[in-house]
């Protein structure tokens, strides 16, 4: 059974830093792209930003471009979502994805999802 779960949401002041981190287990993801979402009460979900197998290439949406920097450790079939200056706007869930076989910012390109973890920034 493939499980993607998440780690390191939590309650920060506006300017302040939060490392979210996505540990899979069940499977891995050779040659497949994973990424981060989130979606904020009353608001549609949105992407955040994505990397593919070889870390080589990055995407991220442009209210977090900047701020955010993904990374993924093959060997330890993680994704790690590091958000600085973050902004009371950027309060949401935040859920890991995994099995995109492109760079996608489309949600339903992904195949497998976490149950997501919250992320409250305080003004």
């Amino acid at each position: 059974q493939v499980q993607l779960v998440e780690s390191g949401g939590g309650l920060v002041q506006a300017g302040g830093s939060l490392r979210l981190s996505c540990a899979a287990s069940g499977r891995t993801f050779r040659g497949y792209g994973m990424g981060w979402f989130r979606q904020a009460p009353g608001k549609e979900r949105e992407f955040v930003a994505a990397i593919t197998w070889g870390s080589a290439i990055t995407r991220y949406a442009d209210s977090v471009k900047g701020r955010f920097t993904i990374s993924r450790d093959n060997a330890k079939n993680t994704v790690d979502l590091q958000m600085n200056n973050l902004k009371p706007e950027d309060s949401a869930d935040y859920y890991c994805v995994a099995g995109s076989t492109g760079l996608t910012h489309i949600a339903s390109q992904y195949a497998y999802w976490g149950q997501g973890t919250q992320v409250t920034v305080s003004s």
